[in-house]
């Protein structure tokens, strides 16, 4: 599919979507001083505002919320397993949460999670990554990149085939999944991945797109303002921003794992998303990319009342499925 933008009766939104942003920016105009609130405050008002769209959804034969050692001292990263059945062992998805790496959690994509542990029959590992601008790049990654390799430990977390795993996550998450096996890589350890999932990501901190200018009002919930903000959290310099674990944009892109790409059709990070979907493919990387009409950034969160973005989540998970169906030779 490509990239254009499509009308319905005069509105570019898709009319489900509409009534997810609708209800979005409604919840939000419930705290009109949100940008004075502290840091915290703007994350506990954020939860409020997603809790509604992490509800229902599919159940789980059992979730567990457990921590991980990673190699910073005397620190753990707690992560949350969404098991969809009981019988044998599973691959899995390292599922990491959107929020511009400031905000949300995984409470906030918890359903998220559910959906693609239900429609996929994987496991769900969600990671508990350390926010910024508390904690900035590279300690996400690091985290992350901790939580892959004591997964594909044989026998470290029963009911998971560590034969067969993949990574994904959506925004900031979408970069952390990049990032994470970019680091593999380089680490000589890309066996460890199957799959790579993106959902509308953040890859370039310096963009220079059409898509920021048609879609950064803010009138699509994600601003290129807010875009800008995201990323001072996250780097620490200047310097950061030509990082290729920061901006995969401009990172070496051989030997990833086969990438699914979901983008937003009316969302600042489309064209970007584009962008790293080509450049993967001139590094003879197996992309699959949809975008998908009338959405925008999050609108996989709007699974409860939108058809497209079910479509989504069956496309991905279909995808998914078929990536992690054998074990590896």
């Amino acid at each position: 599919m490509n990239a254009t933008s499509h009308t319905f009766s005069g509105d570019p939104m898709e009319p489900d979507i509409r009534r997810f942003v609708d209800a979005v920016t409604a919840a939000y105009a419930r705290h009109p001083n949100f940008d004075t609130l502290t840091l915290t405050a703007r994350r506990a008002v954020a939860e409020q505002v997603r809790a509604p769209w992490a509800a229902g959804g599919p159940v789980m034969a059992h979730v567990d919320d457990i921590d991980v050692p990673t190699r910073e001292a005397g620190a753990n990263v707690r992560v949350r397993v969404l098991c969809p059945a009981l019988d044998g062992d599973l691959p899995a998805l390292v599922y990491l949460h959107g929020g511009g790496w400031t905000m949300f959690s995984l409470d906030t994509h918890d359903r998220l999670m559910r959906e693609y542990a239900a429609r996929a029959q994987v496991v769900v590992i969600g990671v508990d990554y350390a926010l910024a601008p508390e904690r900035r790049f590279p300690v996400a990654i690091d985290q992350v990149t901790d939580v892959v390799q004591w997964l594909a430990q044989p026998g470290v977390l029963p009911g998971v085939d560590p034969r067969r795993l993949a990574i994904g996550g959506d925004s900031a998450g979408a970069n952390l999944a990049m990032a994470t096996a970019l680091r593999l890589r380089d680490l000589g350890k890309a066996d460890l991945l199957r799959a790579l999932v993106i959902n509308y990501g953040a890859f370039d901190p310096s963009p220079s797109y059409d898509s920021y200018e048609a879609f950064g009002d803010g009138r699509y919930l994600l601003s290129s303002d807010e875009m800008k903000h995201f990323w001072n959290n996250y780097l620490r310099d200047t310097r950061d921003a030509r990082d290729p674990l920061a901006a995969p944009i401009v990172a070496d892109l051989a030997n990833l794992p086969p990438t699914f790409f979901a983008i937003s059709d009316l969302d600042v990070l489309r064209d970007e998303n584009l962008r790293m979907a080509e450049r993967l493919r001139a590094a003879q990387t197996d992309v699959t990319q949809i975008v998908y009409p009338g959405t925008v950034h999050s609108f996989l969160e709007a699974v409860s009342i939108a058809a497209v973005s079910n479509t989504a989540l069956d496309d991905t998970s279909t995808w998914l499925h078929k990536q992690l169906a054998s074990p590896a030779q």
